[in-house]
């Protein structure tokens, strides 16, 4: 191919690439960046190949650059999709920390403390426990 249809195949893909993104929502935007980081390891391993049948020194230091772009692309696109995960990611808490387990009566009582705030802790999930099956057979009856 010629470098004027080589160009305009990169004109009509940058237009058409721009028209797609563009299209797309911003909830959505993110989590197909990320599910798009294969695309830039494929782009990576393509451009090692064509580097590696280089001719000329420009063409080598081209398929470097591209090489260079390609890894950065790809590993800030797993960094962003890291820290978006991490965005939705529970606190991790240790075993003893005090903001773990019941508030301040578990760490004032002591051991029988521990206990009255376990009590309670399982009081709330009872009560909701007896008020849904009577809340659903009520609405089943009518």
């Amino acid at each position: 191919m010629s470098s004027t249809a080589w160009l305009t195949v990169f004109v009509l893909a940058v237009f058409l690439g721009f028209e797609v993104i563009s299209k797309v929502s911003s909830i959505l935007h993110t989590p197909l960046m990320s599910g798009a980081n294969a695309v830039h390891g494929v782009i990576l391993v393509g451009a090692i190949i064509a580097t590696g049948s280089t001719t000329s020194n420009v063409q080598l230091v081209i398929g470097l650059l591209a090489i260079v772009l390609a890894t950065v692309n790809m590993v800030g696109g797993f960094a962003v999709t890291d820290r978006m995960l991490g965005m939705f990611a529970k606190p991790r808490r240790a075993p003893g920390d005090p903001g773990s387990g019941g508030g301040s009566r578990a760490g004032s009582g002591g051991g029988s403390g521990s206990g009255a705030g376990a009590a309670a802790a399982a009081a709330p999930s009872a009560s909701s426990a007896s008020s849904g099956p009577g809340a659903s057979s009520g609405k089943g009856a009518k």
